[in-house]
């Protein structure tokens, strides 16, 4: 009997689904995340008439066949390119991304990284990093007499100091962009990776070729919509629980063949 199978690749179908919205709830509070979505395919089918057969009765075509499908698969989980909303924090070193782009990051091990998460630090030397402690491209070193320090939107970094009248500009911060910024490959901690499918990264200052502008003191919000979340979980756990009556269904259907006497 099919049912059992099918309603076992929709039970599967269900869990990752769910999957999916928890790990959108729990970073809902996560700066810079964009919401996740499962999407899926039906399986293969099995051709019992296949569609246009000449009939062999009166020769006739048949208008539709029969086909029978096999059950779900999941494609792909992809991400939610929407803005989330500015949250002001007042910090200096907390930029937002007001439209499309990414900040480029140096991991340890020398690769490139890229992050919509703001919340920059500096060290002792100085020297803008991530939350994490990773290095951001180009590198910009904030001097330590330096008073106070202010970024504008195309990511010019200027510091002020106590013996000067103007301004000293330390660096330009810039933003990369991808063809397909849904086949960057997440590593966790708010970083993603280059991909073939994401094409190579397109860097260019702020507000330029397309890219975002950056706004000082302010920090992007989660895109995850609770709400959606928690209506789609709903839902989910409904489908699950329908293909799992399917499987009782097909059990009892089997029980009574085997009764037969």
């Amino acid at each position: 009997m099919r049912a059992l199978k099918i309603a076992a690749t929709g039970m599967t179908a269900q869990q990752t689904r769910v999957e999916v919205i928890s790990n959108n709830l729990a970073n809902m509070n996560t700066t810079g995340y964009n919401a996740r979505r499962a999407e899926f395919a039906d399986l293969h089918y099995q051709q019992i008439a296949r569609p246009g057969t000449i009939n062999a009765t009166d020769g006739t075509v048949l208008p539709t066949g029969v086909q029978l499908g096999l059950g779900v698969r999941a494609t792909a989980v992809s991400m939610i390119l929407s803005q989330g909303s500015l949250s002001a924090t007042g910090g200096d070193l907390d930029l937002a991304i007001e439209g499309d782009g990414y900040l480029e990051v140096t991991l340890p091990d020398g690769r490139a990284a890229y992050t919509r998460d703001g919340g920059l630090k500096r060290t002792g030397d100085g020297l803008i990093v991530t939350s994490d402690g990773f290095p951001v491209v180009p590198d910009i070193t904030i001097p330590r007499d330096a008073r106070s320090i202010s970024i504008n939107a195309e990511g010019e970094v200027f510091a002020e100091f106590a013996d000067r009248v103007e301004p000293e500009r330390l660096g330009q911060f810039s933003l990369a962009g991808f063809t397909n910024a849904r086949g960057l490959e997440a590593i966790g901690s708010n970083l993603f990776l280059e991909t073939p499918a994401s094409g190579p990264s397109l860097v260019a200052s702020p507000g330029q070729d397309g890219l975002g502008v950056l706004r000082q003191g302010y920090l992007e919000d989660s895109s995850v919509d609770a709400v959606k979340e928690v209506t789609d979980l709903i839902e989910a756990q409904r489908g699950y629980e329908l293909n799992s009556k399917v499987i009782s269904a097909a059990d009892q259907m089997l029980g009574a063949t085997v009764q037969i006497r």
